[in-house]
């Protein structure tokens, strides 16, 4: 059974190029970055270039990258050192549907004696910009949007968010995690002062990603213990994990184009479902959206039955956030989008990939009319 991976915004396979590019540095390449002979001096140039591989893909320069473990130590870093750096500021704005990662550290700022004011959509799931601008105080410290949602793959107006945070002398963070790889990103244009990545998310390894912090932002470090990323994050360089992410970065500019192609299948995928499978809902489609992402909401099924049966033939999807399966709950982002019991449950996100193609999309929309009627069937036994 050949497998058909449409979940990519979970994760992605790791690029071969990347691959090979890692693989010396896991043998006799092996020096400690810090160290102060010639092993040690090729792994720190091999930091060194990855960083600017990857400050050309983010818009900021080399020295505003800090490298972390991946996007969740990022917003780790990001939340808690404007707490430290900011205590005569409290306030906290993001939006109801940002990544589950955000909410966590939305609930931490609260635990700590923060206010937090969420940042509402609309039944598309568009930022509602008018509420935002609303929401930020003199007393905001920090003002959090994420440049695409995980689960509908909507498309945030991240500049137009900075400006706002910007007038009422708040700092701005861009989670564009999901945005990184499927269209372009520009810390320096969006008015980023903060911006977060993961390198899994754009063929890069996992266990690697940064924390993009502006020229004049100083915040606390969040991992202590060595002078490694000019102090602001203790521990031995992962130099494998970072010639991947650098050789990803390269990659993913340079592929960019190719998501045209992507999107045409997405299209199609949804065209197909829309005219072959009653009561189905898009959830977004009429917001800008990543080019790979369809959330789609079946009535009268299980989004998790359906996952599942998909899986038995070698076809994977989610029902959402991978970092929310096993809920039975609607997501809190179709709670926010007001999306209907009967399409929220129904719910599976079929996020497509540079490798996805014309025969897998078709096997995928000539299997779906049939499983979903086998479901609602079952549903009125």
């Amino acid at each position: 059974m050949d497998l058909i991976y449409l979940d990519h915004n979970a994760t992605t396979p790791l690029d071969p190029e990347a691959f090979e590019a890692m693989r010396p540095w896991f043998t006799e390449r092996f020096g400690n970055a810090s160290s102060a002979y010639a092993l040690g001096h090729l792994s720190d140039g091999a930091v060194v270039a990855a960083r600017e591989q990857v400050a050309a893909l983010v818009g900021c320069t080399p020295a505003e990258i800090v490298f972390t473990s991946g996007g969740t130590e990022s917003l780790n870093h990001a939340f808690r050192g404007v707490w430290e750096a900011f205590p005569a500021k409290r306030h906290l704005v993001a939006t109801a549907v940002e990544h589950p990662a955000v909410r966590a550290l939305v609930l931490w700022w609260r635990a700590q004696g923060g206010e937090v004011t969420d940042g509402g959509v609309d039944g598309e799931g568009r930022l509602d910009l008018a509420a935002l601008e609303a929401a930020v105080r003199p007393d905001t410290a920090l003002v959090a949007v994420m440049a695409a949602n995980n689960e509908s793959g909507v498309l945030f107006p991240v500049a137009e968010a900075a400006r706002i945070a910007h007038a009422k002398g708040a700092l701005f963070l861009v989670d564009a995690t999901q945005a990184m790889g499927k269209l372009p990103v520009d810390a320096a244009a969006w008015g980023a002062d903060l911006l977060c990545l993961s390198g899994h998310k754009f063929h890069g390894p996992k266990g690697v990603g940064l924390l993009m912090i502006r020229r004049g932002v100083r915040l606390k470090p969040l991992m202590l213990g060595g002078s490694q990323e000019r102090g602001r994050r203790g521990g031995t360089e992962n130099v494998p994990g970072l010639v991947g992410l650098g050789k990803a970065a390269e990659r993913a500019q340079a592929r960019l184009p190719e998501m045209d192609r992507v999107r045409k299948l997405r299209d199609t995928l949804e065209a197909r479902i829309l005219a072959e499978i009653p009561q189905v809902r898009i959830h977004g489609a009429g917001a800008h959206r990543l080019p790979n992402t369809s959330l789609v909401g079946f009535a009268g099924i299980e989004g998790e039955a359906l996952q599942l049966r998909l899986a038995e033939r070698g076809i994977c999807v989610s029902t959402g956030s991978a970092c929310s399966t096993g809920m039975r709950e609607p997501s809190h982002v179709l709670r926010a989008m007001r999306v209907p019991d009967a399409y929220a449950q129904g719910t599976v996100r079929f996020s497509l990939g540079l490798g996805t193609t014309e025969a897998q999309i078709a096997q995928v929309a000539d299997l779906l009319p049939g499983l979903v009627a086998e479901l609602r069937g079952r549903q009125t036994l």
